[in-house]
């Protein structure tokens, strides 16, 4: 059961106009964080800290818990309860207005490589203890976007056919270690903690096998993993950043499994309360219990422990401020004075297109011209872009019966990706160009206190990794949003020399961040200026190109991505 949640922060930024297209209405909304210190509490010479502080009792008494839980299943159909949680939608509405989510600040360097890896959270306890509910409270009370829950019970292996016959007579052990795929679980952890892009499988527990349709997961600051043996594999272990023990009675633990496996999992009484003394309580005892001395926090009574789940917060937070990096001006003082790069490719700048970017900008050109000539340049664009793909040679018929030795696409498919919102405008020139095209898009905001861009949203379509693909843009100024995207995409496993980035107008500072981070992205536009300004506008710039396409007025305190003021 995995979790995206991206909260918003603070709402007091709201921007008003609407922004075209599939994702043109996401923005940022972010929050000043105060510094927090970490408190530890040390027992005696052992490295770990175990905070056993009472903060009232909120748990249920084990009469009540008794007396709510129903003895029988209930007569409607059985649910199908997977393992996979939904995902909260990525921006609020109100029937005034929209409170946008914050977005992901870069993760990596100038050299475009991964520098802060995820923090990863580690939650163990016995079945039922309240692993879940500590998770939420401590992703409710981190208050940062783009937090990953993933649960253990996600890694289920497949069951053979006389394995699920067990299972549905409850003689399968779910809570011996072979039961897990350790491999797959290891494997997914290290590669979303490093920020790439992972798929994870969908556990059916009425089914007792995993579904055909696997989620997608992509994009942790944090990440909260929680499981009944989450601390048994020393692999894992070593993927953990801390470990947090969930302490909760047995009594209360044996009531909760019955009220969950009898009422969200269509079991029986009888069934359950077998199921617990053959493997449950012998594995815990044998297999979990052990494992709290490796923790390094120990919470009794779970959620409820408000002073324990504090000292939780203050330390991630601490850990992710020491993992902060700026980026545009890293990039903005960096390879001056070096040539550009052999991996760029400026259009010929013949009378007509010199004529066309005379007319798009100029400030005094209304939005109908604006938009007309910009699309006719996007076009030419396209095209100058699709002759550096492999060709193969192919011999044809004509209809005068001889053979025509020409060129075709050696085969490989070819993905659009545009950065919104100005990227978007490029999309009716690739998908005219090329039939059946496949999109995704992008959304790269600067944040309006840090100057950083920041990952709002993403929709790329299926395996793209093997695919070809031109990442889209209006402009780029410093290169920052563009250095994101492309982090994006290699995160999704794109291969860098598959990836062309296109653009109308970029600046000399721009050209060079992408190449020196991205040697092997082709680069590919109608003109290169010089200079960009204090403001990191590029001088003499096309000026805001969103704004101007779509008709639409930023306001002077507003910033947005390489799309906007050719940041």
């Amino acid at each position: 059961m995995y979790l995206c949640y991206r909260r918003c922060m603070r709402t007091s930024c709201l921007f008003s106009r609407t922004l075209r297209g599939a994702c043109g209405e996401n923005m940022a909304v972010n929050t000043d964080q105060g510094e927090l210190q970490t408190q530890h509490q040390s027992q005696g010479d052992e490295d770990r800290s175990i905070f056993r502080a009472d903060s009232g009792s909120g748990e249920d008494s084990l009469d009540n818990l008794i007396r709510r839980c129903p003895l029988t299943p209930s007569l409607s159909p059985r649910k199908r309860t997977t393992s996979q949680s939904k995902t909260e939608p990525p921006l609020l509405r109100t029937s005034k207005r929209t409170i946008y989510t914050a977005g992901r600040p870069p993760w990596y360097n100038v050299t475009g490589t991964t520098f802060k890896e995820a923090f990863v959270i580690g939650l163990c306890g016995g079945s039922a203890s309240g692993k879940t509910t500590v998770a939420n409270k401590i992703i409710e009370a981190l208050d940062v976007p783009w937090v990953v829950l993933l649960s253990m019970d996600s890694f289920y292996k497949v069951l053979s056919k006389e394995e699920q016959e067990l299972a549905a007579k409850n003689e399968y052990n779910f809570d011996h270690p072979d039961a897990f795929d350790f491999e797959l679980l290891v494997n997914v952890l290290r590669k979303l903690k490093k920020g790439k892009s992972i798929k994870v499988p969908v556990y059916d527990f009425t089914m007792h096998s995993r579904r055909k349709e696997w989620k997608t997961v992509y994009g942790a600051n944090v990440v909260i993993f929680e499981g009944i043996l989450a601390f048994a594999n020393k692999e894992l272990l070593k993927l953990l950043d801390m470990k947090v023990f969930v302490d909760t009675d047995s009594d209360i633990r044996l009531v909760r499994r019955l009220k969950r496996d009898i009422s969200e999992r269509g079991r029986d009484i009888v069934g359950v309360i077998k199921q617990y003394n053959k493997f449950v309580k012998p594995a815990f005892e044998q297999y979990i219990e052990p494992t709290v001395q490796v923790a390094d926090i120990v919470v009794p009574r779970g959620g409820e422990n408000f002073v324990a789940l504090d000292l939780i917060v203050q330390h991630v937070h601490s850990q992710l401020e020491k993992r902060e990096i700026t980026v545009r001006a890293a990039l903005a003082s960096a390879h001056q004075g070096q040539p550009l790069p052999k991996t760029l490719s400026v259009m010929e700048s013949t009378p007509q297109v010199r004529g066309m970017h005379t007319i798009i900008r100029n400030k005094d050109t209304n939005r109908d011209e604006f938009i007309f000539y910009s699309k006719r340049l996007m076009r030419l664009l396209i095209e100058h872009a699709l002759s550096f793909l492999p060709l193969k040679p192919v011999s044809v018929e004509t209809p005068q019966g001889t053979i025509y030795e020409g060129k075709r696409l050696s085969g490989q498919r070819i993905t659009g990706v545009s950065i919104l919102r100005a990227g978007e405008t490029m999309e009716q020139a690739l998908m005219a160009v090329c039939k059946d095209i496949r999109l995704g898009k992008i959304l790269i905001q600067t944040n309006h206190d840090t100057g950083e861009p920041e990952l709002h949203y993403l929709r790329l379509p299926k395996d793209i990794s093997e695919d070809y693909v031109i990442l889209m843009d209006s402009t780029v100024s410093t290169g920052a949003a563009a250095l994101m995207a492309v982090r994006v995409l290699l995160d999704h496993d794109v291969q860098e020399d598959k990836i062309f980035l296109l653009s109308l107008l970029m600046a000399e500072m721009g050209v060079h961040s992408v190449a020196y981070a991205f040697p092997k992205v082709r680069i590919i536009t109608t003109a290169v200026d010089k200079k960009v300004n204090d403001e990191f506008h590029i001088i003499p710039g096309i000026g805001n190109f969103g704004d101007r396409y779509f008709g639409t007025d930023a306001p002077s305190d507003w910033y947005e991505s390489d799309e906007g003021m050719d940041y």
